[in-house]
Formats: structure tokens, sequence, C-alpha cells
């Protein structure tokens, strides 16, 4: 049996064997920019590993700081949880920009809505009919967003980011509570593993 479909098969595969059109062939390289040869591109390459560890104190970006003194407060108090210290004199080993912001966000809630009408419940075998729609309903919320930036004072490059968000209070307590639980989801991330 084996035999007899090898057979039937084998000149069907050989007649659907044909040459190939298309050929593999390319261009030449374009001959490389004359600057090339002396240029080093750093994009090329991953940047340097940075040792958080050697990060101990902080300033505030060109000796400011963020407008509000209880953003300044809440940060300085954030930032000593992760064990930076502000620096007694001079820039210390990080510059700091904080800033805090009010946005709105939409938010949706799903609520499934239904009904059963007929004789018994649902979950007898009754007559009867179960229904449910889906709601989605949609509000815009208030929330408190704080963004970080710790800065190498050496090179001037932004070594960590990080912002976090929490929903903004009515009163002035619950404002002040909503900065420091952004302040903790933006510094949640640091230092970077």
């Amino acid at each position: 049996m084996r035999t007899a479909i090898a057979l039937l098969v084998l000149p069907l595969l050989a007649a659907c064997q044909s040459q190939n059109p298309y050929q593999a062939e390319s261009l030449p390289m374009p001959p490389a920019p004359p600057g090339a040869a002396s240029t080093f591109d750093h994009s090329a390459y991953p940047a340097a590993q940075r040792d958080y560890g050697r990060y101990r104190s902080w300033s505030w970006l060109d000796g400011r700081a963020p407008g509000g003194e209880q953003l300044a407060e809440s940060v300085s108090a954030g930032l000593d949880q992760y064990g930076l210290r502000p620096a007694l004199q001079g820039p210390g080993d990080l510059l700091v920009r904080a800033r805090i912001s009010q946005e709105t966000r939409q938010r949706q809630y799903y609520d499934d809505v239904g009904g059963y009408y007929g004789a018994g419940s649902r979950w007898d075998r009754h007559y009867g009919a179960w229904g449910s729609v889906p709601i989605v309903r949609t509000y815009e919320q208030k929330v408190a967003v704080v963004r970080i930036e710790l800065i190498d004072p050496r090179d001037r490059q932004v070594v960590w980011s990080g912002s976090g968000e929490a929903i903004a209070g009515k009163d002035q307590s619950a404002q002040a509570e909503a900065m420091r639980v952004a302040i903790r989801a933006a510094l949640d991330g640091y230092p970077p593993y």
C-alpha cells in the first residue's frame, strides 16, 4: 500500500519542481564618508553603568527649591528614606528638580446590570429568560502628579526620573497627603536595579 502511494506521489512532486526565476544578487556597499574613520559614534554603544551607591547627598537644581515649601519638605523627606541627605556645603552628589501639577484623568467604571423574567429562578430548570447589559460609566477625577528628576552635576545628565500620582484632596490636609503619596510613588523605583 505504501509503495503504491509513493509511486503516485513521486511523479507529482517531480512535476512541481521548476527553476526559480528569482536570483539572489546585491549591489556593492557604497564607500564610507571621508570623516567616518575619525568620528566615534557614541550612540552605537550602551551607556556606561552608573554606580548609584556613590550618590549620598543632594541639592536643588540651580540652588532653588521648587515652588511651595510643602513640596520641598516632602521631597526632602522622601529622598531621606533612600539614604540621600541634603548637602551641607556646595552642590551635592545629585541635583534634584521636582514639579507638582494637578491634572484631570478620565476613569471608567464597568457595571453589569441584569434581570430575570419568567417563572422560577435562573438556576432552576423552569422557563424564563436571563439577560444582562454592560454599562460603562466615565467620570473625571483630579489627581496630583509629582515629577522628580535626579541629575549628575558632573555631566548634567539626568540619571534617574520618576513620576507618581494620587487622587487630589478637597481640603489642605488631604492635598498634603495626596502629595506625599505621589512622591512615594515617584521615588518607588529608585535606585534602578
